[in-house]
């Protein structure tokens, strides 16, 4: 089986934090690929429309163009309403049986997992792999791998509000992102 990790997200702006925790994953437990799945709107938090979806694409598409084992995968995005993962992972199956899925999670979702939408039956079609954050409690009643991951404190709201100050955003996103970010005057960048 072709084994594919699935990190999800806003990717608001997508981040570096975002690739360590994908490249540690997919070394850790030795996938094939990660596939970055932006959300439409997830259902846990409001979403803020900072950028259009085809921009957060450009993105995600330029943050991950040089990691041949990263691909983007738009099935949330094509989907109008709230992105639940238990409808997006039944119709993954549905299009890849010869995929195993590994849907990875931060600590603050695996306090929150007991909430999902089928969370019952999405442990039976996913496994989850939890990374670490600090301040967040990683026991959970639901089968979780857990990867360690060096503690990066970079967040996509920590990297729009720089930007609103003024403040620089180098070594938080890839170059290439700083640079169509600043090209577009994305999240009040000069």
């Amino acid at each position: 089986m072709i084994k594919i990790g699935i990190l999800g997200g806003t990717f608001d702006p997508p981040h570096l934090g975002h690739l360590i925790i994908a490249n540690e994953v997919l070394n850790s437990f030795d996938l094939n690929e990660i596939w970055f799945m932006p959300n439409q709107e997830p259902p846990h938090k409001k979403k803020l429309n900072a950028i259009k979806d085809e921009d957060r694409v450009k993105l995600l598409k330029l943050s991950i163009s040089e990691h041949p084992n990263f691909k983007l995968e738009l099935i949330e995005l094509k989907r109008s309403g709230p992105s639940f993962t238990y409808e997006t992972m039944k119709i993954l199956k549905e299009r890849h049986p010869d995929k195993q899925f590994y849907f990875i999670i931060g600590a603050d979702m695996i306090e929150y997992l007991p909430k999902w939408r089928n969370i019952d039956q999405l442990v039976e079609i996913v496994q989850f792999i939890g990374v670490n954050r600090s301040t967040y409690n990683q026991k959970s009643s639901y089968p979780i791998l857990y990867a360690e991951v060096p503690n990066i404190e970079i967040s996509s709201s920590l990297i729009r509000s720089r930007l609103k100050e003024g403040k620089t955003i180098q070594y938080m996103v890839p170059e290439s992102v700083r640079n169509y970010i600043k090209e577009k005057n994305y999240y009040g960048s000069q």
